[in-house]
């Protein structure tokens, strides 16, 4: 009797500790933060980013967006009023794993109703760990409108980071076009099928320069005043340094299409973050960016101060007419207009087509000595996916392992937590491969037709999965695409990258387990594969999907769900879509 009080008091205590480690634990990481409250209202505009004028997505007036700034363990609260006259809008907060409040991710149809206009709604969650990250809208091809912005955490003042400078900056990416989303969305969803083609321009931090000159297409009486070289919205985008200083240049990409390559004249970039993670330090003269991806760059400024320099970014990946977009690096005291002695084009660019350079920067990002986290040894499941275009019932598509993903009126989240079994096809679970032994990915495919489908895949909680993305051809001969893959909830480690088609039993062996980067988005190579591995330990439905606006909109996407009986009861205020509204 004595024996089994002990024992019962051990467990007490015991209990009593790990309550104890999960109370500091608690205030540590969440106690410490600060409430970060932001009062957003979203609507269109008539502004000229590049000269030409059209209805841009703004957030009280700007675009890009506010630029969210914080700190490891603050809780950010965004009250968001639509003030669009007839469409709806969901905002993702892209990177940001909302560890506890998977309802407020963002994705309409995934984790929540989209938010109707003349509504306010209000995301609130946790910016749990340091690094730079991004915001976007996550409804139809809406993100291309504008409704972009960037999200800096800093760690705590005790914890600082592996490398010093004296300045931060923010440089958002994007491509721009002049047609309007809805008209690029009706193309792609119509037969025959029109594709939205290659971006007018680029723009950097939201400024670009579109020739007036060669807008030829309209007639002048139609285009009057629409394209305005003097407009002060295309003004050069001007990044200001002080000789001999070191800035830290925070770089994202919300391209709706487009891989870029980033350079600044006679400077060199040391890579020192990716997707949040530190990595082992390594220099670039040109950097390749994916939609979706962000970097801190370090830029010492010690060039000639006694002049500025040009600032490109250009198309890579594919034979766009695009041409780069061009800044300023102005070094102070020189007038931030006062333009670079060299040509425009003193930047040397990389050939479009040169999947090896590319392929080469991925290879290099390592994760940073003293912020290793390894990867599990083995993993529990491997999936395949084969992206494919296809067609299904005459409209193009973006398929995977010959599925083209549709999502449900109902969001998945709530179907799933309010066992709502008619939602969407719960019986169905999208195929984890595909006949890699017969596929031949360097032709057209023999049968184009695929079939659609809202299945999920469903994870064991706490599993460890490996997913490998392969590239295939397209229905056009001797054409493969890059695509950028996002995962939503979670950070992935990339294992390994390869060329032609993914050998299951041999290239395994040549994965870094070592030291892989741990990232969020990830691109997969023309004609190439890329692997990786992720821990399904956030309760919660998660989208993981191509990044290019158009290619998900076509169906090139999927979605994964784990724990969800671990999810908590969803707040109302996602609900009033599909099967909600009863």
């Amino acid at each position: 009797m004595m024996r089994q009080k002990r024992s019962l008091d051990t467990i007490h205590v015991f209990n009593l500790m790990v309550l104890c480690f999960i109370a500091l634990f608690s205030y540590s990481v969440l106690g410490q933060g600060k409430i970060r409250r932001f009062k957003w209202e979203v609507k269109y505009e008539f502004k000229s980013p590049d000269c030409f004028e059209k209805l841009v997505i703004t957030v009280n007036g700007k675009f890009p967006g506010p630029t969210i700034k914080a700190q490891q363990g603050d809780t950010i609260v965004v009250e968001l009023k639509n003030s669009f006259m007839t469409e709806n809008v969901a905002v993702h907060w892209h990177g940001i794993r909302q560890i506890g409040t998977p309802w407020f991710d963002g994705v309409e149809g995934v984790t929540q109703c989209p938010i109707l206009p003349g509504e306010v709604f209000t995301y609130q969650f946790v910016v749990d760990r340091p690094g730079t990250y991004m915001y976007h809208s996550h409804y139809g091809m809406q993100r291309e409108s504008g409704l972009i912005g960037m999200i800096q955490v800093s760690p705590p003042v005790t914890e600082p980071e592996p490398f010093t400078y004296d300045y931060d900056r923010n440089v958002l990416l994007t491509d721009w076009y002049h047609k309007s989303m809805s008209e690029k969305a009706t193309g792609l969803a119509s037969i025959p099928f029109k594709w939205v083609g290659e971006p007018q321009s680029l723009l950097i931090q939201g400024r670009g320069r579109f020739n007036c000159s060669n807008y030829l297409t309209t007639p002048p009486s139609l285009v009057s005043g629409a394209c305005n070289a003097s407009n002060t919205d295309c003004s050069r985008f001007v990044l200001t340094v002080i000789p001999g200083k070191t800035y830290r240049l925070r770089i994202g990409s919300l391209t709706a299409l487009s891989a870029l390559s980033f350079q600044l004249e006679g400077h060199n970039l040391t890579v020192v973050e990716a997707d949040g993670h530190y990595v082992e330090p390594f220099t670039v003269k040109n950097l390749f960016i994916y939609s979706g991806e962000t970097y801190s760059v370090l830029l010492k400024a010690d060039q000639n101060p006694r002049r500025n320099y040009w600032i490109t970014t250009s198309i890579v990946s594919r034979p766009a007419t695009t041409p780069p977009a061009i800044a300023v690096l102005n070094y102070y005291p020189n007038h931030p207009r006062r333009r670079p002695p060299t040509p425009e084009s003193s930047n040397l660019l990389p050939e479009w087509n040169d999947t090896r350079s590319r392929l080469a920067q991925s290879l290099a990002i390592k994760a940073r000595r003293g912020f290793i986290h390894a990867p599990p040894e083995n993993s529990d499941k491997v999936i395949v996916l084969l992206n494919t275009q296809n067609e299904v019932n005459g409209y193009r598509r973006w398929s995977v392992n010959n599925v083209s993903y549709h999502h449900p009126k109902t969001p998945y989240l709530i179907a799933l937590k309010q066992n709502l079994t008619n939602a969407f096809d719960w019986r169905f679970t999208p195929p984890e491969n595909y006949d890699s032994r017969n596929y031949d990915i360097f032709a057209k495919p023999l049968n184009a037709n695929a079939t659609t489908s809202d299945g999920i895949y469903r994870l064991r909680f706490n599993s460890t999965v490996d997913v490998i993305l392969q590239n295939a051809n397209t229905m056009n001969p001797n054409n493969s695409e890059t695509h950028p893959w996002h995962l939503h909830g979670h950070d992935f480690w990339v294992l390994g990258y390869g060329e032609g088609k993914f050998n299951e039993s041999e290239d395994p062996k040549r994965y870094n387990r070592v030291d892989p980067i741990m990232k969020n988005t990830v691109a997969v190579q023309p004609f190439g594969w890329t692997a990786l591995r992720f821990r399904a330990d956030n309760p919660g439905v998660w989208s993981f999907h191509c990044h290019i606006e158009s290619h998900f909109f076509m169906g090139m996407g999927i979605v994964f769900e784990s724990g969800i009986g671990k999810v908590s009861n969803l707040p109302s205020s996602i609900m009033g879509c599909g099967q909600t509204k009863r």
